[in-house]
C-alpha cells in the first residue's frame, strides 16, 4: 500500500483510527481544535482511548493547518454527527470537514467517510461540497468511500483493529482500494458492502437495533415496577431460555444509540414513511430519565425522607461506563428534575473530565474523599470503581437510607438492616 493517510477529526473515534494506522504508516492527523492538538502532540489524550505507549508511538503527524492534508491521497473523515434540538440531523460537522477538505483535494484521492449518516449522505450531501471546494469532478478526479466507525468508547476488548470493519466505494476499483488500505491495520478482516448507500443503512441499523430493544426493556421495567416484582430478576429467569435476547433496560444517551435512529427516521420521512416502531422507542428511552427521577422522589416520600433542601449523592455523569464521554448523557436530565423538586444533588464521576462537565453542563464534581454520609444514593453509571469499591459508597447511606441502582450492580447481600433499594 502506497497510499498517504490523513485522518481529518480526532475524537473518540479517529484518534483511535489515526493511531492504529500510524503504527504501520506515516500519518497526518488533523482537527480544528488546536488545544487539542496540542495536547496530542505532548502525547496526552483526555478521551482515554488509546494507551498513552501507543500514542506515542505512533508516526502521526498532529496539525490544525488544513494545508497538511494536501500531502494525504487517502483522507479519512471521522467527525461527529449529532442531532439537534429538534431531533433532526445535523450535517454541520461533517459538511464543513468536507469544506476543508475540498480546498486542499487533489486529483486521485480517495476520500473516506467514517461518520454515521442516513443512506445517500455521502453521495447525495458531502460529494457535492467537495466538488464545490475543489473543482474537480467526482468519479473522475476524485473518489469518495464510506466505511462505518463501529469504535465503542471505553472498550478495550471490542478496538478498531479487532472488529469486522464494513467498506464501500464509488468504484468497484476504489472499493478495492479502500478495503486493501484497512485490512493493514484490521486484524478482523474487511467486509465489502454492494455499495455506499448499503454501508451507511447497515451501520446506522446497527444502533437503531439496539435502540429499539433496550426500549423494550425499559418498558417492561416500567411495567414490572407497577406488577410489584423485581426485572433483574425477570430477566434473569428468561435468560434461562438458550435463545433469549440479553438486553438490560437503562439510560440510552451518548452520540450513537440514542441519536442513530433520529438519521433513519429522518431519511425514511423525507421519502413519505413514518417509522412507527424506531420512534416508539425513542419515545420511551427518552422518558426513562424522568422516570428515574420520578421514582426517585416517591421512594423518598414513601420512606418520610424528605425532599425540599436534601442532600443526595449521584455516582456517573457520563453516557456509559469506563468512558470519560459526557456527550448526550441522560444523567444530567435526571439531576435537572431532581434540582427542580428542591432537592441538592451532589455528583461524583470516578472517570469524567471536571472541566468539561463544568463547561458543558454547570456541573461541578465532587471527589470521592469530599462525598458525605447521607439518606440517598443513586448510581447512575456502573463504572468499574463503583463496582469494586461499592462497600466505600454503602457506607455512606446512613440507616434506613435508599440506594437507587439503575444498572442492577448492587447485590441484596450489600445492603445493611432497614436499607432499601430501588432497581430499574
Amino acid at each position: 500500500m502506497d497510499r498517504k493517510i490523513a485522518v481529518v477529526g480526532l475524537g473518540y473515534v479517529g484518534l483511535p483510527v489515526a493511531v492504529s494506522f500510524g503504527m504501520k504508516h506515516e500519518v497526518i492527523g488533523f482537527d480544528i481544535n488546536e488545544q487539542r492538538i496540542k495536547e496530542l502532540q505532548e502525547g496526552y489524550d483526555r478521551t482515554d482511548e488509546v494507551l498513552d505507549d501507543d500514542l506515542n508511538k505512533s508516526k502521526i503527524e498532529f496539525t490544525s493547518d488544513k494545508n497538511n492534508l494536501s500531502k494525504a491521497d487517502f483522507i479519512i473523515v471521522a467527525v461527529p454527527t449529532p442531532i439537534n434540538k429538534h431531533k433532526q440531523p445535523d450535517l454541520t460537522p461533517l459538511l464543513k470537514a468536507s469544506e476543508t477538505v475540498g480546498t486542499v483535494l487533489s486529483e486521485g484521492t480517495i476520500v473516506v467517510y467514517e461518520s454515521t449518516v442516513y443512506p445517500g449522505a455521502t453521495e447525495d450531501d458531502c460529494l457535492p461540497v467537495l466538488e464545490k471546494y475543489s473543482e474537480l469532478k467526482a468519479g473522475k478526479d476524485f473518489f469518495v468511500g464510506y466505511s462505518p466507525e463501529r469504535i465503542n468508547p471505553g472498550d478495550r476488548e471490542h478496538t478498531f483493529e479487532t472488529i469486522t470493519k464494513v467498506v464501500s466505494g464509488q468504484t468497484p476499483e476504489v472499493l478495492d482500494i479502500v478495503a486493501n488500505v484497512y485490512s493493514t491495520v484490521i486484524k478482523a478482516g474487511v467486509h465489502k458492502s454492494a455499495n455506499i448507500k448499503v454501508a451507511e443503512a447497515a451501520k446506522v441499523i446497527e444502533n437503531t437495533q439496539r435502540d429499539v430493544n433496550i426500549a423494550l426493556m425499559n418498558e417492561l421495567a416500567l411495567i414490572f415496577n407497577k406488577v410489584g416484582i423485581d426485572t433483574k430478576d425477570v430477566l434473569e429467569t428468561a435468560g434461562t431460555k438458550w435463545n433469549f435476547l440479553k438486553f438490560s433496560p437503562g439510560l440510552v444517551g451518548g452520540h450513537c444509540i440514542g441519536v442513530d435512529p433520529y438519521y433513519l427516521t429522518h431519511k425514511a420521512q423525507e421519502l413519505g414513511h413514518h417509522p412507527e416502531v424506531i420512534l416508539a422507542g425513542r419515545r420511551i428511552n427518552d422518558g426513562m430519565s424522568k422516570h428515574i427521577a420520578s421514582e426517585i422522589i416517591k421512594q423518598m416520600l414513601q420512606k418520610n425522607i424528605p425532599v425540599v433542601g436534601t442532600t443526595i449523592n449521584l455516582l456517573g455523569l457520563t453516557f456509559k461506563e469506563n468512558t470519560s464521554d459526557l456527550r448526550n448523557t441522560k444523567v444530567f436530565e435526571i439531576i435537572n428534575e431532581l434540582q427542580e423538586f428542591g432537592l441538592k444533588v451532589v455528583v461524583n464521576d470516578a472517570v469524567a473530565d471536571s472541566a468539561e462537565a463544568l463547561k458543558y453542563y454547570n456541573i461541578t464534581l465532587t471527589d470521592k474523599s469530599a462525598l458525605q454520609p447521607t439518606n440517598v444514593i443513586i448510581f447512575t453509571v456502573p463504572h468499574n470503581e463503583y463496582i469494586l469499591d461499592k462497600k466505600y459508597y454503602l457506607d455512606l447511606v446512613q440507616e434506613e437510607g435508599i440506594i437507587f441502582d439503575i444498572k442492577g450492580i448492587i447485590k441484596e447481600e450489600d445492603l445493611k438492616a432497614h436499607q432499601s433499594i430501588w432497581r430499574l
